[in-house]
């Protein structure tokens, strides 16, 4: 039974710093895993198709990919890389000449190497160009304008100043490079989290960033070319609408890991998650970007 301490938990929300964000995640995310069943960390793009949340999680990983225009003579940079299983299904599509992992949480690249041994594809193909770094998302250790594609899967939220990782990024970009953000995000009339949040509020542990916030910052850094879609209704109702209808055959797995007062609480948040992108007060974008 994992032991979550609930004053941590009240200054990982506040705080919301580097350290706080792994130790979120290494309290937490094993929750992810378990109401899905494999080891992504996206909420997953659900379509008429989509039946479970790892079909979702996939669906996201396809769709960011293309959007990203992601191809085999790319050397690729994954900020905020999780557990590496979207970089792994990018690495065997397109075959990148290099293909970076960066995560500042330790515990996760280690699972991550764990999780290409395990790979087929992986094993396959020579992946010796698969690299991962142990870093910072704001100060990128990379030489400038030397990469091809930056991409951010469902993590640029947490990034602090989010102003650094896109200057970061413009840096080591090269000449006609991409930068594609896939991040939730608040609609821009609604300010003022704690009030329209509620519970969501305390729980959406990240940084509540703006729609126009993200863009004038990308055209304040040089990017042109921005593209950019809204993808909410895809994201979030389809999620909570999974949980609620499947909640009596996931809370015993989560309750055997968990205090039970954490499914609860899930239950709640993902019901206000619900309501808050009903009523678009929250939204989820893709974007993409040039150099």
């Amino acid at each position: 039974m994992k032991k979550i301490n609930p004053l941590e938990v009240f200054l990982w929300t506040f705080r919301r710093n580097e350290k706080d964000v792994v130790n979120l995640y290494d309290s937490l995310s094993d929750l992810m895993k378990i109401t899905t069943g494999g080891d992504m960390l996206n909420f997953g793009f659900w379509d008429n198709t989509t039946s479970t949340p790892l079909e979702a999680q996939n669906n996201m990983c396809t769709i960011f990919g293309k959007i990203a225009r992601l191809a085999s003579n790319q050397h690729i940079i994954d900020v905020g890389s999780g557990m590496s299983s979207p970089a792994i299904q990018w690495y065997s599509n397109y075959h990148p000449a290099e293909l970076t992992c960066v995560n500042i949480n330790f515990k996760q690249l280690q699972n991550s190497i764990k999780n290409i041994t395990k790979s087929i594809d992986i094993k396959n193909n020579d992946a010796k160009n698969f690299t991962f770094l142990n870093s910072t998302a704001t100060m990128l250790p990379f030489a400038s304008e030397s990469v091809d594609r930056v991409v951010t899967l469902e993590s640029a939220q947490h990034f602090k100043p989010l102003r650094n990782f896109i200057s970061e990024s413009y840096r080591i970009l090269k000449k006609n490079g991409l930068l594609a953000l896939a991040i939730p995000v608040m609609i821009e009339k609604h300010i003022t989290p704690m009030m329209k949040l509620g519970l969501l509020s305390m729980t959406w542990s990240s940084e509540h960033y703006s729609i126009d916030f993200v863009t004038s910052l990308l055209k304040q850094e040089g990017f042109n070319d921005i593209d950019l879609q809204k993808i909410g209704s895809n994201v979030y109702e389809p999620l909570a609408r999974y949980y609620i209808e499947n909640r009596e055959s996931i809370k015993p797995r989560i309750s055997s890991q968990y205090p039970s007062y954490v499914e609860k609480i899930l239950f709640k948040s993902l019901n206000k998650m619900k309501e808050v992108s009903q009523k678009k007060i929250i939204d989820y974008i893709l974007i993409t970007c040039q150099k």
